[in-house]
């Protein structure tokens, strides 16, 4: 994984997690990769997964089981919806406004953009709904 150096790894590896939530490569009441597996897969030392496992959890978006591990928790997908977008709107926008002021690019190029952007993921969802 290649990490920011504007945000904690903890929290990056957090967002992952929650991304493949949403993503729903873990859906509600389904297990999550251990500590040590997740570990491996960002290639991290397992004490910062640790980290984001911890805050995950005191967010409400993973539960441990004693001895089976972390689920993600009921819930979770809507909760991490609503947190990142109020999250994107609050913290993101402002920079890619004022980006957008400084270059000169209207809007109506954004919209372009966005719209082929869509259309784009659109083909890619028919794409690979048909190959399964």
């Amino acid at each position: 994984m290649n990490f920011k150096e504007n945000k904690a790894i903890y929290l990056q590896i957090a967002d992952r997690l929650c991304n493949e939530i949403l993503l729903e490569q873990y859906k509600e009441e389904e297990r999550v990769p251990s500590v040590r597996e997740y570990a491996a897969v960002v290639e991290v030392n397992f004490n910062t997964v640790m980290r984001s496992y911890d805050y995950l959890q005191s967010q409400g978006i993973i539960y441990n089981k004693r001895g089976i591990g972390y689920f993600v928790s009921t819930g979770a997908k809507q909760h991490i919806h609503s947190f990142q977008k109020e999250n994107f709107m609050q913290n993101e926008l402002t920079g890619f406004f004022r980006q957008l002021d400084l270059l000169q690019i209207p809007l109506s190029e954004i919209t372009v953009l966005y719209n082929e952007y869509k259309k784009q993921q659109s083909l890619n969802s028919r794409s690979n709904e048909t190959d399964n």
